[in-house]
């Protein structure tokens, strides 16, 4: 797990960046889809809103391990986010989170019974944040393709696990 200050961290590092492809298990196959963040703060738990029909929720249900990546190429922020997700009937969470974003894609309301609410706990991941330019990352590829080293672009971390 993560510090307070990490888990804010990350937050700062996802927050604007709005939708993450979640990765579930398929049978045997990794499947990835786009997923909406609802929240306004993270404390190691993601949600995110789902019909209980759709495959994800199956997914889920056979295998609580998700992946969750999130990516920012203009900013050069990178971050994956690896833990357990299940589906939540809560109300109460349905209606502190609901939106005209959210609507759009429930048109029978936040009452319809399809309506509930995917719940990722992060148990480890990893980010990247680049600290320059593009033109200074390619710097330090070509930089480090003459010196036959590691390119300097930024940082990485692993927390977790």
């Amino acid at each position: 797990m993560s510090s307070p200050e990490h888990k804010q961290k990350i937050w700062e590092m996802i927050k604007e960046i709005k939708v993450g492809m979640l990765v579930t298990l398929d049978e045997d196959m990794p499947r990835a889809r786009p997923m909406h963040l609802v929240q306004d703060e993270y404390d190691g738990t993601l949600w995110f809103y789902t019909r209980r029909s759709a495959e994800k929720v199956s997914e889920t249900d056979k295998d609580h391990d998700v992946c969750l990546t999130f990516s920012d190429q203009e900013e050069g922020v990178y971050v994956s986010l690896s833990g357990k997700a299940r589906l939540i009937d809560d109300q109460a969470l349905i209606d502190k989170y609901w939106n005209s974003f959210i609507a759009a894609w429930f048109p029978e309301g936040k009452d319809d019974p399809e309506v509930a609410m995917l719940e990722v706990k992060v148990e480890m991941g990893e980010h990247w944040k680049a600290k320059e330019s593009k033109a200074f990352q390619l710097y330090e590829f070509a930089k480090a393709n003459i010196k036959n080293t590691t390119p300097n672009i930024g940082e990485n971390e692993k927390f977790g696990g």
